[in-house]
């Protein structure tokens, strides 16, 4: 039927323009709608010395080879959006810019996909916004009071936009703990409140962690081996960039650290007596981490070097003693608070009964939704450990495809 797609694909993040490589590659007729621009969160959601945790080499798109000098170093967020726009133009994706989706329905057996530039009718949607662009506080946060600058790490650009003063960061996964890097060395003053949270090693057995991780299989990790017994899913390892980060390497820069925020009572910023239990966490899973790899050396026969101790894992903690379980806000001279305590997907504009869960994030099963017709796409932890993130694009994104392929053929 004329003016009918085959499929529109929402989201023109690395997510979405993989599934967009696939379409094209099996000839279907497509869209990929972007609210934004090319890359939008790449753009708007990273601070200023931020750096993509995968290297070059494991950065690539689908059908993609990237000539670089150093397929080992890693990209700024804006190097990765002129990759991205390089990408939607090598391979001629159909990417219409600035058109956010107000609303998708049904009717006539069709998705309806509502528009500012009209409404598109579609056999099939994937939905590739992605999980993590809704920053997510927690309620104790209201409580602060509004003298406190208070920011999500999405918004966080660098310590001269912040008041002067000491900064509270709150959680200690990656993005928690690179931006505690961040500040100390602009020489702020820091608190840290840890979070339970894993770490990893930058480099390990002459080889670099995150490509050990992906070739030895730990990314491969189902989800149902992932979940915690509370049924939420665990927060990224602490993971630096160019260097290993551990709880133990920020407090010997100065970084103060904490237990686990709790809230604010009579005037007192109150955390609680769990710093101990966080940085064993850490520890136990760096070590976990390390045995996976070896094991995998060990089935593969590999010629890798010993392992090293690494120092930013062996050097001493400094910390508070006793404890800080409360500090004083009239006299701890903290001015500003940065949330790094997670993030959702924004999925409110799905107006079709059963999709959506009573959290509002997507029901489905590996990214394919109970729907026919309605895939998601980018979403954090949706089949493997490495969903939701780029190195897991390709694979991803071809099983969608191929999945739709055999449902429009039958």
């Amino acid at each position: 039927m004329a003016g009918i797609l085959d499929v529109v694909v929402i989201g023109a993040g690395s997510a979405g323009l993989g599934i967009s490589y696939f379409l094209k590659q099996q000839g279907y007729d497509h869209q990929v709608l972007e609210k934004g621009r090319i890359g939008e969160t790449w753009r708007t959601q990273r601070w200023d010395s931020f750096r993509l945790n995968s290297p070059h080499i494991r950065s690539l798109l689908p059908g993609d080879v990237r000539d670089v000098p150093d397929p080992w170093g890693v990209s700024t967020q804006h190097q990765f959006v002129a990759y991205l726009e390089g990408y939607v133009e090598r391979h001629r994706l159909p990417v219409k810019t600035e058109t956010p989706v107000e609303e998708l329905t049904r009717g006539d057996g069709l998705f309806l996909v509502t528009t500012p530039r009209g409404i598109l009718r579609a056999r099939n949607v994937v939905v590739a916004s992605g999980s993590l662009n809704c920053p997510k506080r927690p309620p104790a946060s209201a409580g602060l009071p509004t003298t406190f600058r208070q920011l999500d790490s999405s918004a966080y650009r660098n310590a001269t936009e912040l008041e002067q003063g000491a900064v509270l960061v709150v959680g200690s996964g990656q993005s928690g703990g690179q931006i505690a890097e961040d500040l100390i060395l602009a020489g702020r003053s820091v608190f840290l409140a840890t979070s339970r949270a894993g770490r990893l090693v930058r480099r390990y057995r002459g080889g670099d962690m995150f490509n050990w991780m992906t070739v030895s299989g730990f990314l491969d990790v189902p989800r149902r081996d992932i979940v915690l017994p509370s049924g939420k899913l665990p927060t990224r390892a602490l993971l630096g960039a160019t260097h290993t980060m551990s709880l133990q390497s920020l407090s010997a820069q100065g970084v103060v650290l904490l237990g686990r925020f709790l809230g604010i009572e009579n005037g007192n910023l109150m955390f609680g007596g769990n710093l101990d239990e966080h940085m064993r966490f850490a520890d136990e899973s760096s070590a976990d981490v390390k045995r996976f790899i070896d094991e995998y050396i060990r089935r593969a026969g590999l010629n890798a070097p010993p392992a090293e101790d690494d120092p930013a894992e062996m050097i001493a903690a400094r910390l508070p003693s006793p404890p800080i379980r409360s500090i004083e806000l009239a006299t701890s001279g903290i001015r500003s608070v940065i949330w790094c305590t997670g993030f959702k997907g924004d999925f409110g504009w799905i107006k079709i009964p059963d999709t959506i869960d009573d959290d509002g994030q997507p029901i489905h099963e590996d990214g394919i939704g109970f729907l026919p017709g309605l895939y998601f796409s980018g979403l954090d932890f949706a089949a493997t450990r490495k969903s939701g993130i780029i190195v897991g694009v390709a694979e991803e994104a071809a099983r969608l495809v191929n999945h739709l392929a055999r449902r429009s053929a039958s």
